[in-house]
């Protein structure tokens, strides 16, 4: 059923891993930014970003283990992807230590010293962009693994950038203005482009570290996945049924994804 959307899109990319990477960028990078203009109609309680952010972390954590740390250990064994996760989860930690940024429930992260350097919009915005970085990186990597792997990773990741869009752009509007609001989502999606080109080109060029790669990407979506996102879908005001079935939704669609492309 979805052969004929691999095929197409291989055959838009000539087989091309910088075109294939370049498109699927894009393509995260189209959604996120359609999130963002969706400032501009938003209006209090349209969107539950929460169910959105269950959503997105299903999807997040299937992608994880299916797209890159299971194909990694498939490429190199085990220990070398131990090696990889644990480099992401220290990597994604750090930026969480030295960049200011806050989270909308979890309140500020970062050096103390530059809690009073920019404003709390722009502090919400760098963490969604922070944890914008490895799911860039992810289609980056699938991509060097396999076309069809890195598509069906872009269009999830794709689909749950959507809302992410919307949340980031949210905070920055409500200060500066719409416009300014959907730039920085913009900028959010674009920096995932940047991601995947890089990714792929690096791990096709260096194809024996590929397995490394693939798995410190796993390692640091699956750190922003089980540390950020569950943390702050998991809230006492929010009905644990509802978040659990939006966490499910995203978990099947990856689930699917990957099965079938």
């Amino acid at each position: 059923m979805t052969e004929w959307l691999v095929s197409l899109f291989e055959s838009l990319t000539g087989g091309s891993v910088f075109l294939a990477s370049l498109y699927a960028g894009l393509l995260v990078a189209g959604t996120t930014s359609l999130g963002s203009l969706a400032v501009y109609l938003y209006r209090e309680g349209d969107v539950d970003l929460t169910l959105a952010l269950a959503f997105a972390s299903g999807v997040m954590l299937v992608a994880s283990f299916t797209s890159l740390i299971l194909p990694a250990i498939q490429l190199a064994g085990f220990a070398v992807v131990a090696v990889g996760i644990a480099l992401g989860v220290v990597a994604i930690h750090l930026a969480d230590r030295l960049v200011p940024h806050e989270h909308l429930l979890r309140g500020y992260e970062g050096p103390p010293s530059a809690r009073r350097l920019l404003k709390k919009a722009w502090l919400i915005a760098l963490a969604v962009i922070i944890h914008n970085l490895p799911e860039g990186l992810a289609v980056g990597t699938s991509i060097a693994y396999s076309i069809p792997v890195g598509l069906a990773t872009a269009i999830a990741i794709g689909l749950q950038d959507i809302p992410e869009g919307l949340a980031v752009a949210l905070p920055v509007s409500a200060i500066k203005g719409r416009r300014q609001g959907f730039l920085v989502g913009v900028l959010s999606g674009l920096s995932e482009t940047l991601l995947a080109v890089a990714g792929a080109l690096l791990f096709t060029a260096a194809h024996w570290l590929l397995p490394l790669g693939m798995s410190f990407s796993g390692g640091a979506m699956l750190y922003v996945t089980l540390k950020e996102a569950v943390p702050e879908v998991y809230r006492e005001d929010e009905p644990p049924l509802k978040i659990t079935l939006g966490f499910l939704v995203g978990f099947y669609l990856m689930l699917f994804l990957d099965s079938a492309l």
